[in-house]
């Protein structure tokens, strides 16, 4: 099968596998537009295909016989033409309406698929898949439920001709967009709210609302009153539509109007009407025959308005609708300001209306100053700002000028000013106008706050003790004050004479109290009185304490305070004074001397109002005092000694106590010393006066033992090869070393404090005992050490006859082996390892098959080095340094 798009041409070609076919040819009922041939083949060009489908037959003559065969043809059109229905104008939200789609001649139907969109939102989609063949052209229609959301939205039909599977392509093409716009109107009219009145030439408010409005912003509004259409301002709010428009009726609409609103959305409108009434009524007019009048004259005052209406004047009526009403008067004071009003009313459509004027009367008259407006005694606060006022009554306003009579101060009436008592005094206040004038007297009284001065009240007061005495203070103040003094503390008030007694000195508080405040002072009142001495304050016995600076204290009670000097007497040398605190600043002050003499002292204190004598004994005390010729810091005990105390003692009076201990750790209490005891000690003399300390070093000193007394190597030496001997000794003082080495024993080499004992090239000589012995002041002590030098020789004959022998040491820088397990392998100088821990292993305390150290004091003995059956060994090489 050949599918070939509708318009399009192919070349048909028959071929045949007969060997010689007689003719060939092709029918069918296409236009052909060219042929070419072989000789077992024939191929055409057919041209403008249109037909769904056509089957033409291809035939061969061979060996006379007729070879035919069918072939298919089939068209195929692209959609090129996608049309969507016209949608309506305005849909109702909530109705149906109708898509429909159609593709005409694009086909083979069975191949099409129609999809329609709202937006990019596939609604529904058909395909025509079973079609036969030859169908050409589809149509798609559904029926959609318009919603709120669908107003504004875009609706379209997208065409798929798919010819993938006879191995072309996909051909897509859509409708032009289509908007629908959808719309809800409420079924209910309009409210309007509108007066029911409305007054020829007012401006008012009227207004039309509906809700359920959708969309609101589409909706048109018709507002008019009678012929008149008005241009509403259009407010919206969710659903919700108001119109409002200002009416301003004319005469000619004078009578029954109708207001209508008409609300327009899509199709549909919704309108409401309703009556009203304009009306004219002009306000009335109040007229008075002389508006400025002087005091007597006679005043007409006239009320009128329009026809129809009913005038009222000060609530007197006319006698019928449409009349003036009147009244006279003649002017007085009284009617000056005096307001007059004039009432109409008019009844429209069943509704009374009510309209008003007033005008005012002036009448001219002289001044008067009345009390109410100038009083004639004013009282201010000074202080704050006021507006003093003197108004006076009249017409024209009188000018008031108020100034004292002697032609002093004037007052500045209706300014705002301080308020001080220099305004205080009489005034004579007089209001002008052209009518006249009128005078009056008037009285300003400042008042102010009490005040306390120094003069009145002064701030130091002393009495003497015994005399009658008045407190009071005078205060200044507008009211006068009233003064009370209290005592602090206190709530009675001091009142009367008062016999003068010391508990009344102390500090008063007076105060000062009118109508505009209060004022306060303290009084300080001082009460003096002659001299007297107290035991307390002035002891007759007093104990100077040594170095400690002090000063006697003899305070003597007195106002003012009493001068006090106390001067030796007996057992003193006569006229020496005692140093007082504080010191006396008399002109004798050099000659008090800088130390107290212990004995008796008379003491005087005088002041202006008498004098008092009193004796004093003196005595002198020391705080504790330890030096180096009472307690020396460093002490030497002997070992073994009775133990005793320590020699400290300590200086002062009274004798102190003087107490030692260990520092650090507590010592127990041992009969005879012990190097133990060694440390430092802490002493403490203590009396009533304070305390003292010192520390002091004890040295214990014990007579000289040797601690040790080692080999190295310790377990012998062979010939040729090198040994140490080391001693050490403890002793205090130090002990001295000194040694005995076997007669015989040459080149043997000590360390600078003899605590080492080397020997380099052992000989035979050099084996046997030595002993180390350590000495100071207090012994001596001895260890003793045996030391063996042997091992094998190599002898060697040397020359022929002679047969002499050479001795040739087996090893000149020998090794020796030897076993512990205390000691580590490796390699050792000897000279590094005396002062190391690896100097334990070489000087023998690890205890090997030769021998083994002796008892304290006693000797060792070095047997023949051999090396251990079953056991590791573990080699030391001894090198010289």
């Amino acid at each position: 099968m050949a599918l070939v798009e509708r318009g399009g041409s192919l070349w048909l070609n028959c071929s045949t596998n007969c060997p010689r076919p007689e003719r060939g040819g092709l029918e069918t009922s296409l236009r052909r537009n060219g042929t070419q041939r072989g000789l077992r083949w024939l191929a055409r060009q057919l041209i403008d295909i249109r037909e769904p489908e056509t089957q033409p037959v291809c035939f061969f003559r061979c060996a006379r016989r007729t070879l035919q065969a069918r072939g298919l043809i089939r068209t195929f059109q692209r959609p090129d033409r996608v049309e969507l229905v016209p949608l309506p104008a305005w849909q109702p939200v909530g109705e149906n309406f109708t898509l429909s789609c159609r593709v005409p001649g694009a086909g083979p139907r069975g191949s099409l698929t129609l999809t329609l969109l709202r937006g990019s939102q596939e609604l529904i989609r058909r395909s025509f898949a079973g079609e036969p063949p030859r169908a050409r052209g589809a149509v798609l229609t559904a029926t959609v439920l318009a919603r709120r959301e669908d107003h504004g939205a875009n609706f379209s039909c997208r065409a798929e001709l798919d010819l993938r599977p006879q191995g072309l392509g996909l051909f897509e093409n859509s409708s032009a967009p289509r908007e629908l716009r959808t719309f809800a109107l409420s079924p209910d009219p309009p409210r309007l709210a509108a007066p029911r009145l409305l007054e020829v030439g007012s401006e008012r408010l009227v207004s039309c609302t509906l809700d359920g409005l959708f969309p609101a912003s589409e909706a048109g509004v018709y507002l008019a009153l009678g012929d008149q259409r008005l241009s509403p301002d259009i407010t919206l709010e969710g659903d919700e539509l108001m119109a409002t428009a200002t009416a301003t009726p004319s005469s000619e609409q004078e009578g029954s109007r109708q207001l209508v609103c008409i609300v327009n959305l899509g199709a549909e409108s919704r309108e409401t009407r309703e009556n009203v009434t304009v009306y004219s009524f002009p306000a009335p007019l109040l007229t008075l025959s002389e508006p400025r009048a002087t005091e007597g004259k006679m005043v007409t005052v006239t009320c009128a308005a329009g026809a129809g209406a009913l005038v009222t004047l000060d609530g007197v009526p006319a006698a019928v609708p449409g009349q003036p009403s009147q009244l006279q008067l003649n002017a007085t004071e009284n009617d000056d300001r005096r307001s007059f009003f004039c009432d109409a009313t008019l009844e429209v459509d069943g509704e009374t209306l009510n309209k008003n004027e007033s005008a005012e009367l002036r009448v001219l008259y002289a001044p008067r100053l009345e009390d109410s407006d100038c009083p004639r005694s004013w009282t201010w606060p000074e202080g704050p700002e006021q507006i003093l006022r003197c108004v006076a009554r009249g017409n024209p306003e009188p000018s008031v000028h108020c100034a004292r009579p002697d032609g002093g101060a004037v007052l500045a009436l209706g300014l705002l000013g301080p308020i001080t008592r220099a305004l205080a005094g009489i005034y004579r206040c007089t209001a002008t106008n052209i009518q006249g004038e009128a005078v009056k007297d008037v009285t300003l009284t400042v008042e102010y706050a009490p005040a306390l001065d120094s003069v009145g009240c002064p701030e130091r007061i002393t009495w003497l003790e015994g005399t009658e005495v008045s407190l009071s203070c005078v205060a200044h103040g507008v009211p006068p004050p009233n003064v009370s003094c209290v005592r602090s503390g206190e709530a009675k008030v001091i009142e009367g004479l008062l016999r003068v007694a010391r508990e009344h000195a102390g500090t008063y508080r007076c105060e000062a109290t009118n109508a505009q405040g209060t004022a306060a002072k303290n009084v300080a009142i001082t009460v003096e009185y002659g001299p007297s001495f107290e035991e307390l304050s002035c002891p007759s016995n007093w104990t100077w304490v040594e170095g400690s600076g002090r000063l006697f204290s003899c305070e003597v009670d007195g106002k003012p305070q009493p001068r006090v000097e106390c001067v030796g007497s007996r057992n003193t040398s006569e006229g020496v004074l005692l140093p007082l605190a504080p010191p006396d600043p008399s002109p004798r002050a050099p000659s008090i001397p800088s130390e107290p003499t212990p004995g008796i002292y008379t003491c005087n204190a005088t002041n202006r109002h008498g004098s008092m004598v009193k004796t004093v004994a003196v005595s002198v005390e020391s705080p504790p005092q330890m030096d180096e010729s009472t307690c020396p810091s460093h002490q030497t005990w002997l070992e073994g000694a009775e133990a005793a105390a320590l020699a400290c003692t300590a200086r002062g009076h009274p004798s102190p106590q003087v107490r030692c201990s260990r520092e650090g750790t507590i010592q127990p209490q041992r009969l005879h010393v012990s190097r133990q005891d060694a440390g430092n000690y802490h002493c403490l003399a203590t009396n009533a006066h304070g305390t003292d300390s010192r520390t002091v070093t004890v040295g214990v000193e014990y007579q000289p033992v040797v601690a040790e007394l080692a080999a190295s190597p310790p377990g012998g030496v062979r010939p040729g090869g090198n040994f140490t001997l080391t001693c050490r000794a403890e002793a205090w003082p130090p002990a001295q070393i000194s040694w005995r080495a076997p007669p015989g024993a040459l080149n043997i080499g000590l360390s600078s404090n003899n605590s080492t004992l080397s020997v380099a090239g052992a000989l035979g000589s050099h084996g046997g005992e030595y002993e180390c012995a350590a000495t100071n002041a207090h012994g001596r002590h001895s260890r003793r050490i045996t030391v063996r030098v042997a091992g094998p020789w190599l002898w060697v004959a040397v020359g022929g006859a002679a047969g002499g022998v050479a001795l040739l040491a087996a090893g000149a820088g020998l090794a020796f082996y030897v076993q512990s397990t205390a000691c580590k392998k490796g390699e050792y100088n000897v000279q590094e390892a005396e002062s190391s821990g690896e100097a334990v292993c070489l000087n023998g305390t690890g205890g090997g098959s030769g021998g083994g150290a002796g008892a304290e004091g006693g000797t060792e003995s070095v047997g023949t080095m051999e090396t251990p059956a079953g056991g590791e060994v573990f080699a030391i090489q001894l090198t010289s340094a």
